[in-house]
C-alpha cells in the first residue's frame, strides 16, 4: 500500500514545490524508513534548481541524505536493520535516480542501508552526511600513501562541507593541516576546526606551472580545475591528491609533469556508489575521530519549506559548514 508523505517536489520545467508526495510500499531488498533529517549540499543545491545532469527522475523527491528509523522491511529483503533503528543513508542513487531525503517517507535499497553509529544522534548524523562521509572516505584514501607527520596536508574549500569535516579529521588524526579558503572571516573557526594555517585560495585558482616548489605531502580538494592542477604541482614526492568535487571546474588542463616526476598520485572519491565496507570503514572513522562539539560549531539547522532558498545559496557559495533539514519541522 501507498502512503503520502510533506515532500520537497521536482519537476521538470516546473520549479520545487513543497506538497503531498505518495510513496510505495517497499519491495524485495528495500526498507521504508521514516525520515526525520537529511541536509543540503551542493548536488542537491542542483536538484532544486532543476539541473538534468542531477535530476534523473521525473518528478523527483531531492535529498541525496537521509536519518530517519526503520518502519518497514519488503518482502525477500535477505538482510536489513530490524524496524526501529536508526539508519543512514548517503548517496547511493538518493535525490537523483530515486527519490530522496526531503520527505517524511523514504523508501530505501537494504544493501547500503547503514544503522548510524552509537553516540551520533540523529540531528549529527545528518549533519555529517554526504559532505563528512565524502571527507572520511578522502581521509581513508589520502592516509594510504600520506601518514601523520608526513607534512602539511592542503584542504582546499575549507570553508564548505566536506571541507570543513575534512580539516577537523586530519587534524584529529594528527596531521598539520592548511586551509584553503576564500572568505578570510571564516579563519577563526578553520582554527578551531584543527587547521594550523590559513591560505587565500586565489593562490590556486590561476594556471601556474606544470610543477612548482613542493609545498604539501597531500590534499584533499573539493574544488578540482586550476586549483586541483596546481595543487599536483606543488604536491610533494610520494604524495598524494584526493579528488572529489568540482566547485570550480570539472576540466583537468594540466600536466603529467607531477605524475611521472614525483611520483604524485591522484586518487578519486566516489560517495554515491562506495560498497557496504567502505561505507562502514568511513562511518567508524567518523565515529571514532570527529569530535561532536566542532560539528555542532559549522552546523545550522532549517525546516522542509526553507530547504529551496537554502539551495540557492549553497549554488552560490555562499554557505559556510554543514546545513541539516528537520523534515519534521
Amino acid at each position: 500500500m501507498s502512503e503520502r508523505t510533506r515532500a520537497v517536489v521536482v519537476r521538470t520545467g516546473a520549479g520545487p514545490v513543497v506538497e503531498d508526495h505518495e510513496v510505495g510500499a517497499p519491495g524485495p531488498d528495500e526498507v521504508l524508513v521514516d525520515v526525520t533529517h537529511s541536509s543540503v549540499n551542493y548536488k542537491d543545491g542542483m536538484a532544486l534548481a532543476g539541473d538534468p545532469g542531477v535530476q534523473r527522475a521525473d518528478p523527483l523527491v531531492p535529498g541525496i541524505d537521509v536519518v530517519g528509523t526503520v518502519r518497514a522491511v519488503g518482502d525477500g529483503t535477505a538482510s536489513a536493520p530490524a524496524p526501529g533503528t536508526l539508519v543512514t543513508l548517503n548517496g547511493a542513487g538518493l535525490g537523483e535516480t530515486r527519490d530522496g531525503g526531503y520527505a517524511g517517507l523514504a523508501v530505501l535499497p537494504a544493501a547500503v542501508l547503514l544503522p548510524v553509529p552509537a553516540g551520533i544522534t540523529a540531528e549529527r548524523a545528518a549533519a555529517i552526511g554526504t559532505a563528512g562521509y565524502t571527507a572520511a572516505l578522502s581521509v581513508l584514501a589520502l592516509e594510504r600513501f600520506v601518514a601523520p607527520g608526513a607534512g602539511t596536508v592542503l584542504v582546499t574549500g575549507a570553508s564548505g562541507g566536506v571541507g570543513s569535516i575534512a580539516v577537523a579529521l586530519l587534524a584529529a588524526r594528527g596531521h598539520r593541516v592548511a586551509a584553503s579558503t576564500g572568505r578570510p572571516q571564516h579563519t577563526e573557526t578553520l582554527r578551531r576546526l584543527g587547521a594550523a594555517e590559513v591560505v587565500d585560495r586565489h593562490d590556486f585558482d590561476t594556471p601556474g606551472r606544470p610543477v612548482e616548489r613542493p609545498r604539501w605531502a597531500g590534499a584533499v580538494d573539493s574544488v578540482g580545475g586550476a586549483t586541483l592542477v596546481n595543487v599536483l604541482a606543488q604536491t610533494a614526492w610520494g604524495g598524494a591528491v584526493t579528488a572529489c568535487g568540482l566547485a570550480q571546474d570539472a576540466r583537468l588542463a594540466g600536466s603529467v609533469l607531477p605524475f611521472i616526476l614525483r611520483s604524485v598520485a591522484l586518487l578519486g572519491v566516489d560517495s554515491v556508489a562506495a560498497p557496504r565496507d567502505l561505507r562502514e570503514r568511513a562511518w567508524a572513522l567518523l565515529a571514532a575521530d570527529l569530535d561532536p562539539a566542532l560539528l555542532d560549531g559549522v552546523t545550522t539547522t532549517v525546516g522542509l519549506a526553507d530547504v529551496v532558498a537554502v539551495g540557492r545559496e549553497v549554488l552560490a557559495g555562499r554557505v559556510h559548514g554543514r546545513t541539516v533539514v528537520d523534515v519534521r519541522a
